[in-house]
């Protein structure tokens, strides 16, 4: 987050008195990006009250709470207009796959570390990014000839150009597609919603998720990334990984 920008504007839910006011604590010692409580509430049917009246940045929800529980709070949450993103913040990691099912940014496990907390917050601000990336250039889409027809494919839902021979394919989380570009040609126009992590690839920077250690048959032992919408890791070069780094952590 940059200078002058608002700190994250954060709704607090969670049973506990003395478990909101530790996270109040935690997320007053944030910086990049900063954060601020913006309302707070101890059961699910406050929470949405709070959301229908004020806008928040993102909600941090204990799991688990008496009548409505967290999980089916996420799920509410999602039919509120202009619904802000949710931290799981728990004592309880069983819950994390159903979380994420929920499209949680993030799963944090009490006691929380400012750390993860400021790293699940830096989530969150990629999110808002990217979503405001893809709506500004929803227009934008490729053509491509498939199997004798013209498809019309939006480029916010290309995952990655990869360089096969001399077709590019392009990835979607359904499908790939082939297209008689040059990965060149797409770096120079996409720069800015694509980065090059390899001299065969490029990938969505609102889709890059991790980075990690990776074994490749001709390469040997080197790093890859891992993106959303995908479970294949993408090989990064050596020479591109310190711009890798940099777009992860910005």
């Amino acid at each position: 987050m940059s200078v002058g920008t608002p700190p994250l504007q954060v709704l607090l839910v969670d049973d506990e008195a003395l478990a909101r006011a530790r996270l109040r604590t935690l997320l007053g010692d944030c910086r990049a990006p900063a954060a601020c409580v913006a309302g707070e509430a101890s059961q699910a049917g406050q929470a949405l009250e709070l959301l229908r009246r004020a806008r928040f940045d993102v909600a941090l929800v204990d799991v688990r709470m008496p009548q409505v529980d967290g999980l089916a709070l996420a799920e509410a949450i999602r039919s509120v207009p202009d619904a802000p993103p949710v931290i799981f913040v728990t004592a309880h990691a069983e819950h994390a796959v159903r979380a994420f099912d929920l499209e949680a940014v993030d799963y944090l496990t009490k006691p929380v570390r400012l750390e993860r907390l400021q790293q699940a917050l830096q989530k969150v601000e990629r999110l808002a990014a990217a979503r405001a990336g893809a709506a500004g250039s929803a227009a934008e889409a490729l053509v491509i000839h498939d199997r004798g027809h013209l498809v019309r494919l939006p480029l916010v839902e290309v995952v990655y150009f990869k360089a096969e021979l001399k077709y590019v394919t392009v990835r979607t989380a359904s499908r790939s597609y082939l297209l008689e570009r040059s990965l060149s040609e797409l770096e120079d126009k996409y720069r800015e919603e694509f980065l090059r992590i390899h001299r065969n690839a490029l990938v969505a920077r609102r889709a890059m998720r991790a980075l990690e250690r990776h074994e490749d048959a001709e390469e040997g032992e080197g790093w890859a990334v891992r993106l959303d919408g995908v479970d294949e890791p993408l090989a990064v070069s050596r020479r591109q990984l310190g711009a890798v780094r940099e777009a992860l952590a910005s």
